[in-house]
């Protein structure tokens, strides 16, 4: 009898930590990851925004390194998230920017900080371009598509 209430502690102990475990990953993908970001890097701006070249390249570097997790569209796959929610599109260039230079490693998101700074910025810049989901915000454009 002594083991149950060991047993019972221990399956608690293992509860409340996955339980946790579950609050923090919900934490950071409604966002939470946007205080950490530098009121400096908040503040930088994408030297391509708009730019029809800088969005093409994007796409095929989303294409190559995005798309397995966040889908061919960037509305999400399983527990990645959407990159064309209200979150996302509303980030600043510099809070996406900060975000792929440092990643989210909690929440499965690598950082990309050997990619070339011009390339996350069109990364950014294609993101961008995609707008938000729903009926007004989708081109129905594939990544290839945008841009031309």
């Amino acid at each position: 009898m002594a083991a149950q209430p060991a047993t019972f502690s221990r399956n608690l102990f293992v509860l409340a930590f996955a339980l946790f475990s579950m609050a923090l990953a919900s934490a950071a993908a409604d966002g939470s990851w946007l205080k950490h970001v530098p009121e400096a890097d908040r503040a930088r701006k994408n030297p391509y925004a708009g730019q029809a070249d800088a969005i093409a390249a994007g796409a095929l570097v989303f294409e190559d390194h995005c798309a397995k997790c966040h889908g061919a569209d960037a509305e999400g796959r399983g527990k990645k998230p959407s990159l064309r929610s209200s979150r996302v599109q509303g980030a600043t260039d510099g809070e996406i920017f900060w975000l792929l230079k440092n990643g989210n490693l909690a929440k499965g998101m690598p950082t990309w900080s050997k990619l070339p700074e011009q390339t996350r910025w069109q990364v950014i810049a294609y993101l961008k371009s995609l707008g938000k989901s729903g009926l007004f915000g989708y081109s129905g454009k594939s990544p290839l598509e945008v841009g031309r």
